[in-house]
């Protein structure tokens, strides 16, 4: 029976930047010998909102064979990583949605005692990175999962402005850079890491 720990990382994106965190963050944690599942979340913007912007068309059509995340993909994984653009200093209404539906799971303690971290990307440096990454682990707080932030434990966090709650992009500089990437990868590879810690131990 395979002992590699089961990770989701969870996001959703629209115009990509998110998107290509998720697959760092991923490829960290794959490397570090984790199973990962990379879900994106359902869109809920209009078709009139989203065509007004062409990277945002553009991103959808491109990443159309990326599975939607499900309920099963929660139950499935001993880890989760969660990735949102920031919306007003907050969490994506597409990614909130989604978390606010798993009540269910939460009553049956499905997320209890299993890690968890974030990542995000505002347009601007000081956007609201560190508030949407605070808010979201206010959910993981609720669920009794144990939060895995990067802290400064790595330079590559220095690195990448130094956001101690998790990796973070400004997305109005352009697409990340490899030290954002590399940041990200980190993290993944972190979060595979101490899931694997902490399942050994269960399972002595």
């Amino acid at each position: 029976m395979s002992t590699a720990p089961k990770i989701a990382v969870i996001y959703y994106s629209a115009t990509g930047t998110v998107h290509q965190l998720a697959q760092a963050l991923a490829e960290g944690a794959e490397k570090a010998g984790a199973e990962v599942r990379l879900r994106r979340v359902a869109e809920l913007a209009p078709d009139a909102a989203i065509d007004s912007n062409p990277a945002w068309r553009e991103h959808i059509e491109a990443t159309r064979e990326i599975e939607a995340a499900t309920h099963e993909d929660l139950t499935w994984a001993d880890a989760y990583a969660f990735g949102t653009p920031t919306r007003y200093g907050n969490v994506s209404a597409q990614l909130k949605q989604f978390l606010d539906g798993t009540g269910g799971l939460w009553a049956q303690g499905a997320f209890t005692d299993k890690p968890a971290t974030a990542f995000v990307s505002a347009a601007n440096l000081h956007g609201g990175n560190e508030s949407t990454l605070l808010a979201l682990y206010n959910t993981l707080h609720h669920w009794g999962s144990l939060i895995v932030s990067p802290g400064y434990t790595d330079p590559v966090v220095y690195a990448a402005n130094g956001n101690p709650y998790g990796t973070a992009h400004a997305s109005g500089t352009g697409a990340p850079g490899e030290n954002i990437l590399e940041a990200a990868r980190y993290q993944g590879a972190r979060l595979a890491g101490i899931t694997t810690r902490l399942l050994a131990g269960s399972r002595s």
